[in-house]
């Protein structure tokens, strides 16, 4: 049994809390425990566990694992501080506000010999797999995905940080990217519409957009034009057996049993750094 602590008692953090008490029965999962959780809110208990300090939550010799379930821009001190204690780190997306910064991180990882682990569930969803099944093996020759949601509470960071579950669709959708413009309209009554030109390895063209502001329903617009046919809509799938963080739990526990193939660690690690880069590419861009 690997001991875990929870820091961050938001929807994430009870929800991770929620699938340690109950797991799988039969996955990996059920080699965590979940000894604690930290929060800024003094609560006591939730759901019978209890809450600890950040100070106990990195020192205690019973937890080997933590989930960072916090706001984005508290993700670096977090990560840094559970690494630097020889402790497996489960992080929300996006691991970082920094490509060099997550670089570093990963460099601590291994030199402490424990897993980062940054949560994807975005490409867990049946929706994701639908899209991705369709959109295997047809030619790309231009595309776009338009994202729209309600503004963000403050922590979460610039929109190509707070939205990069869209920007790894795209590139696990399509491949490398390349940034060659980026715009950002920000108006006031928390109204921002963020718009990336990207391109392919072929240099076919893509266009990202995160907009968000009051009142806009949450939800994206996908057009994808193929050298055969078009896509504008993103195909009907069939629900899901387990839920999406039970999902990425099980693959984080898969990672600290080994049973996780170097090959496959090193693609993630590559996509989720190629996409770090990307996004900070975008926003130095529109902030030159």
């Amino acid at each position: 049994m690997s001991g875990a602590v929870v820091v961050g008692l938001g929807i994430a953090g009870g929800v991770r809390i929620r699938d340690m008490l109950a797991p799988l029965a039969g996955s990996p999962a059920e080699k965590l425990q979940v000894r604690g959780f930290v929060s800024r809110r003094s609560v006591g208990t939730h759901q019978g566990v209890s809450q600890i300090s950040m100070e106990k939550a990195v020192s205690r010799e019973d937890i080997q694992a933590a989930f960072i379930c916090t706001e984005n821009v508290s993700h670096e001190d977090n990560i840094r501080a559970f690494l630097q204690a020889g402790k497996h780190v489960c992080v929300e997306y996006p691991m970082t506000m920094s490509y060099k910064t997550a670089v570093e991180l990963w460099d601590l990882a291994q030199e402490k010999g424990v897993v980062l682990h940054e949560e994807h569930i975005e490409l867990l969803t049946e929706d994701f797999k639908a899209l991705k099944k369709e959109v295997e093996g047809k030619s790309l020759q231009e595309g776009s995905l338009h994202f729209t949601g309600g503004p963000l509470k403050p922590g979460f960071g610039f929109p190509a940080f707070s939205g990069i579950s869209r920007l790894t669709w795209l590139v696990e959708l399509f491949g490398e990217l390349v940034v060659t413009a980026a715009a950002l309209e920000d108006t006031v009554s928390n109204y921002s519409k963020m718009t990336a030109k990207l391109l392919t390895r072929d240099n076919r063209p893509l266009t990202w957009i995160e907009e968000r502001g009051p009142g806009l329903p949450r939800g994206k617009k996908i057009n994808f034009q193929f050298a055969t046919c078009s896509l504008t809509q993103i195909p009907p799938s069939a629900g899901g057996t387990g839920g999406l963080f039970m999902q990425d739990m099980i693959h984080f526990s898969c990672k600290l049993l080994g049973q996780v193939g170097v090959e496959e660690l090193q693609r993630e690690k590559i996509r989720i750094l190629h996409c770090l880069e990307l996004a900070e590419k975008i926003q130095n861009i529109c902030q030159k």
